[in-house]
């Protein structure tokens, strides 16, 4: 346990034993709900390294724990050859930047598979319909029940429950606007839609 602690708490291992104890104190607060382990995506930093795809803090915690543990290693097996401190002490910073190194190539090999886990794009969300136009596919609509058909951004279609106010009626074939949407119900409300009055047109 000695031998433990004086390569954990001397040098090069201290410099990244202190960054560990952030990390693990990250990941309690993840773990507890207090912070989001994906809160911060991938940076130009970590794309330029080579290690970008995975949310920055996936990607610092990898190098951060694989670079103490190698530099433990490497200090453990360097204490236990007996040479002189001063020798001990100037290898010490080839075994900080081998650390480095090691840390590195192996976070890059094991970010490729992870970066399947982290989407870069969000998937798709019934708020991307709020705004778009749709068709009554009922013979009407009010506030207890109609349906639409609506199209995607990627041309896909959908079949969505709509709702109501007002006067003007809705029946089966009429364009509609979707302006909002109901989390607790799960609809849109709908108004009529005038195709001559879409900016777009």
């Amino acid at each position: 346990m000695d031998e433990f602690m004086r390569a954990a708490l001397g040098f090069p291992t201290v410099l990244f034993t202190a960054a560990l104890v952030g990390v693990l104190g990250f990941w309690l607060l993840v773990l507890c709900g207090a912070a989001d382990h994906d809160g911060v995506g991938a940076d130009s930093g970590s794309v330029a390294l080579g290690i970008g795809g995975v949310p920055v803090t996936v990607s610092a915690s990898l190098l951060i724990s694989l670079a103490w543990f190698t530099s433990l290693t490497g200090s453990v097996l360097l204490a236990r050859t007996g040479w002189p401190g001063a020798l001990v002490h100037f290898l010490g910073a080839a075994v900080l930047f081998a650390s480095m190194c090691l840390s590195w190539l192996v976070t890059r090999r094991l970010v490729r598979p992870l970066a399947k886990l982290f989407p870069d794009e969000p998937g798709p969300s019934r708020l991307d319909f709020v705004g778009q136009t749709c068709v009554i596919r009922t013979g009407r609509v009010d506030a207890g029940f109609g349906q639409a058909e609506v199209t995607a951004a990627d041309g896909a279609t959908a079949i969505v429950q709509v709702r109501q106010h007002g006067s003007d009626p809705l029946v089966y074939g009429s364009t509609a606007l979707l302006y909002a949407y109901d989390d607790a119900g799960e609809f849109f409300w709908v108004a009529p839609f005038d195709q001559a009055l879409d900016p777009r047109g």
